[in-house]
């Protein structure tokens, strides 16, 4: 295969091997911390769960990329990146085990909240570090297979990490301070693994025009203003990252009843519920996969416009028939076409804001991109925990996100051209499908 061949080059290469340490431990310890503090607000047995809780747990988790993201990357023009995977990890770690004691002291929600927030905050400032660092590790003939793989196995290793923390949970009675501790234990060794590299390898060069912090962010923060503006001019991408985040919205919405319904509705055991929760983020994570096979022939062949169309047009179709009965076995074949259609309709979208946004803004309308995924999801949660009962069986909420659905469908199609549009990956490869997205 291709992409074991190029694996194999790569790793020949001993600082990227190095830096692939780190980001594998940084993301499989990440993967843990997220699955432990979704399943001690959910799970645990001493608390009655509700949903805003899950909105404030995953506003902990999703926010500090909306909110510090834009601006990570004016401080790590300024520090030494290895520094930050030292002393970030470090940070993580002992944060995490603060959060282990929280848990175990049985804190108000609020102090525990703070303390996780803590986490994941720094988590934005060493992702965004892998990635700036990467070029320094790889010369530029390898480049872009390193950014298709390295992501990739890091995705991979949050899996596993999450995959791992939900066998601890459901093993090991009131084990959600042990998993706390297990990403602790992880981060510590992600910190360890970056001394492995010296010290000023991965940068960043000391340019002598820098200009001050205060001047970067405002830089940083008239960038953006730039890239709205931008894409105010450009109404394909518009379209697409607005469509974008209706489906987004629509998913983190379905995303709290299934909490809920796993919890409350279909078990009357904490373990029972926690293992129906892991088989349908499994089933949906298949979906996922699925639309990564499946969109850069699907959208090579009917346009962007017109795949994400379909998408959200099957979600409206099948989310009634699937989710209105509120029984398990067809909410996991929800869960699969929800994972497929949500992310296929991503992948394309990524690829419009490629190929329609201008060189020269694409950084920044990407950083709005993050900003609007993100908060979109949020923002469901917070609108979920406003209309779901405690049993997560709401049948307003579904209808009301099919209908979205449909609408998303509806302005798609309504483009005008969608039959006649050609396929960004065609422009973008000479008239070759590309599959990289």
């Amino acid at each position: 295969m291709p992409v074991v061949g190029d694996l194999r080059v790569l790793l020949r290469l001993g600082d990227f091997r190095r830096l692939l340490t780190v980001r594998l431990l940084s993301q499989a310890a990440d993967g843990v911390f997220q699955v432990a503090l979704a399943t001690y607000v959910v799970f645990s047995p001493e608390k009655q769960t509700s949903p805003a809780a899950i909105a404030s747990t995953m506003a902990v988790l999703l926010l500090p990329y909306s909110l510090i993201g834009p601006f990570a990357g004016v401080l790590l023009d300024r520090w030494r990146r290895r520094q930050v995977f030292l002393y970030g990890n470090l940070l993580r770690a002992v944060l995490s085990g603060c959060t282990a004691l929280l848990i175990l002291a049985q804190v108000p929600d609020w102090l525990f909240y703070v303390s996780a927030l803590s986490v994941t905050a720094v988590n934005r400032f060493v992702l965004a570090g892998l990635s700036a660092a990467l070029p320094r590790v790889v010369d530029a003939e390898r480049l872009v297979v390193a950014n298709s793989l390295s992501p990739t196995a890091g995705t991979l290793a949050a899996t596993a990490g999450g995959g791992l923390a939900f066998l601890v949970r459901l093993t090991v009675a009131d084990s959600a301070a042990a998993v706390v501790l297990l990403g602790a234990v992880l981060y510590l060794c992600a910190a360890l693994a970056s001394l492995l590299m010296a010290r000023d390898l991965l940068g960043p060069e000391r340019a002598p025009d820098r200009p001050r912090f205060g001047a970067a962010v405002a830089s940083t923060a008239r960038g953006l203003g730039d890239g709205l503006r931008h894409l105010g001019r450009r109404p394909a991408a518009a379209r697409a990252l607005v469509a974008m985040a209706v489906m987004r919205f629509c998913y983190g919405a379905l995303t709290v009843m299934l909490l809920m319904l796993c919890r409350y509705a279909w078990t009357d055991r904490e373990s029972d519920g926690l293992a129906l929760l892991g088989l349908a983020l499994g089933v949906s994570g298949a979906g996922f996969f699925a639309a990564a096979v499946i969109t850069p022939w699907a959208a090579g062949r009917l346009g962007t416009a017109a795949w994400t169309a379909l998408c959200a047009g099957s979600a409206a179709v099948l989310l009634p028939l699937l989710g209105l009965p509120f029984a398990p076995a067809p909410l996991l074949v929800a869960a699969f076409v929800l994972g497929l259609v949500t992310q296929g309709a991503k992948i394309a979208t990524d690829t419009v804001v490629q190929t329609a946004v201008d060189d020269a803004f694409r950084g920044r309308v990407f950083s709005l991109y993050d900003v609007l995924f993100n908060v979109a999801f949020v923002g469901a949660a917070a609108v979920a925990a406003l209309v779901l009962p405690q049993d997560g069986r709401s049948a307003p909420l579904v209808v009301a996100v099919a209908l979205l659905y449909a609408a998303v469908a509806v302005a798609m199609t309504r483009k005008g051209d969608v039959s006649r549009e050609t396929s960004p990956w065609e422009r973008l490869d000479g008239g070759h499908v590309s599959r990289e997205t």
